[in-house]
């Protein structure tokens, strides 16, 4: 029995779509990512097509065009998503106009002749594996241990310190 086409043209809706494997969502790298990493990574990993891995963007004017409005955010989700070894980048951008060149880990690398001497021998597939969650930057604390390292410092600050032999 064949398929129905119709049904078939349904079944989604139309246009590209990312293809980020389980691997990547579970790890443990990806898990200790801030929510402006993961955002940043579905950004980047949605302009990958079929042979652009390493000509990627995410410089700020690219980025403000969709819709990402601090700088300093988004250099940080930048700096986690290539320290997990999310992102590679390929090219270092400079000023007044040369954006930076990223790509994604879970993908071959396309290799490109603009890219940096040595870029593409030194790009790792799968590097986000390698992060560990020790590696990772450590969680903010929560409130309730915020409250208890405060109330440690008030009340050694309220203790007078006393020398021996000087009571009065």
């Amino acid at each position: 029995m064949k398929r129905d086409p119709k049904r078939r043209e349904s079944s989604r809706d139309a246009g590209g779509f990312i293809a980020l494997p389980w691997s990547v969502l579970d790890c443990a790298a990806y898990m200790a990512l801030s929510m402006h990493a993961r955002a940043l990574l579905l950004e980047i990993s949605r302009q990958y097509v079929r042979n652009n891995n390493g000509r990627l963007l995410a410089s700020r004017a690219f980025m403000a065009q969709r819709g990402w409005k601090s700088a300093d955010m988004l250099s940080k989700a930048k700096r986690e998503l290539l320290d997990g070894g999310f992102i590679f980048e390929t090219v270092k951008g400079h000023r007044p106009n040369k954006a930076s060149w990223y790509a994604i880990t879970w993908q071959a690398l396309d290799t490109h002749p603009d890219f940096d001497q040595g870029a593409a021998s030194a790009f790792r597939r799968s590097a986000y594996l390698d992060g560990t969650p020790s590696a990772m930057p450590k969680p903010k604390p929560t409130r309730d241990e915020l409250y208890r390292k405060w109330d440690t410092a008030k009340t050694q600050a309220l203790v007078r310190p006393t020398v021996q032999g000087a009571q009065q």
